[in-house]
């Protein structure tokens, strides 16, 4: 339930399961304590282990715990016409209306283009108009697999894939994980009849973050090394986008290690990433930043900043991210994400003065990212428990619809 908080579909999720908190706290290896606390409200959000763990001890998804992320629409509704419209899109009808040709003002550069634009918008929270476009983006990949020559159908199939890959996003956001590996997965059948080597692995890396949201840590952490090591062995990593794949899923492989509970390993890949991070500057410039994976220093201290919260260590995530200079092409949702963590770092040390100041600033640089992180209305929960609310915690809870 969107609107639900993680107390209440906690305790919800238990009674169906017919457990008791002891039987959910032997099942789940959670402290009976942390899921009273849950359950009673007195606390509103858990270390990501915690969540993983309790999601497994109840038998259900992560996405089933969490809810669906807050204002998923204009509307608050994730099953709009326009989803509706997406959906059609990544799986049309069976025995359907084949692609039709290409007229002759298409172009694939600009096509691509416009894919790039989506991409864009996607990473500054624009979900309206990013799946009012979907479908026509989608259609006319389609049509540019079979129309012009090999190479034509090729670019045709590589715009199909990062479409379908965008589309896959796009539905993990409004909490429908199953349609995002649907189109995920016809993304990377697209891909492999490209000639880009790299878009298969690139996808790959969003199937796994979509793994890692259903819960799925040990296949999201599989697919994330193997399709890295892939990349090293083809010798990718000279390249600047080659090693902004492979970093960016040598730190997905990392988050779902911690996720796991296994910090050594998260540690060790995350210390690989951040020495082969230091190189991506010193090689050629690659194609469109905003069809390539996320990977730099800036992306590297973010991520590790991530894991030290994750990890329990709030002072170490305060420590990484004080005077952190971001680099100009770090998305907007990558920015989010910082001053999230940092946001709960500061409650997880009893600065609640500290949380408000991080979250006024996401409030100021990315508003709708802010609406879209279950995280901030978990942080601004737990501050509006406290006795003393400190200043300007108000705004925020009214921005974000929880205060009473």
């Amino acid at each position: 339930m969107a609107n639900e908080d993680l107390g209440k579909t906690l305790r919800r999720l238990r009674r169906l399961a017919s457990l008791t908190q002891e039987e959910l706290a032997e099942r789940s290896d959670v402290s009976v304590d942390v899921i009273r606390q849950l359950e009673q409200r007195r606390k509103h959000s858990a270390r990501l282990p915690t969540l993983h763990a309790l999601a497994n001890g109840l038998g259900v998804e992560l996405t089933t715990l969490l809810g669906d992320p807050p204002a998923v629409t204009a509307g608050g509704e994730s099953d709009g016409p326009r989803f509706v419209a997406v959906r059609r899109a990544v799986m049309p009808a069976l025995w359907g209306p084949q692609a039709v040709l290409t007229g002759p003002d298409f172009s694939i550069d600009r096509l691509r283009e416009q894919i790039a634009d989506g991409w864009s918008q996607y990473h500054a929270a624009e979900f309206e108009p990013v799946m009012k476009s979907l479908p026509d983006l989608i259609n006319d990949a389609r049509s540019a697999t079979v129309s012009g020559s090999d190479d034509d159908r090729r670019a045709g199939f590589a715009a199909l894939g990062k479409v379908l890959q965008l589309a896959g996003h796009v539905a993990v956001r409004m909490g429908k994980t199953d349609l995002a590996l649907t189109s995920l997965e016809r993304a990377i059948s697209a891909a492999e009849q490209s000639a880009d080597p790299l878009l298969v692995p690139m996808i790959v890396n969003s199937v796994a973050w979509t793994y890692q949201r259903q819960g799925r840590l040990e296949d999201a952490l599989g697919i994330a090394l193997r399709s890295a090591e892939a990349i090293k062995s083809g010798g990718h990593t000279d390249t600047a986008d080659g090693l902004k794949v492979w970093g960016a899923l040598t730190m997905s492989a990392a988050t779902s290690a911690a996720r796991s509970g296994d910090y050594a390993r998260a540690a060790e890949l995350m210390a690989g990433a951040e020495k082969e991070a230091a190189r991506v500057s010193k090689l050629p410039a690659g194609s469109d930043n905003r069809m390539v994976s996320v990977f730099s220093p800036s992306s590297v201290r973010i991520e590790r900043v991530r894991l030290a919260v994750q990890y329990g260590r709030p002072h170490d995530a305060l420590a990484l991210a004080k005077g952190m200079r971001l680099s100009k092409d770090t998305p907007p949702s990558w920015r989010t994400w910082l001053l999230l963590d940092v946001a709960r770092a500061h409650t997880d040390t009893g600065d609640a003065a500290g949380a408000v100041k991080a979250l006024e600033s996401l409030r100021r640089v990315a508003p709708t990212w802010m609406q879209h992180h279950t995280l901030a209305v978990a942080i601004v929960r737990d501050l509006w428990t406290l006795p003393n609310h400190p200043p300007g915690l108000r705004p925020l809870a009214e921005f974000l619809g929880v205060a009473e």
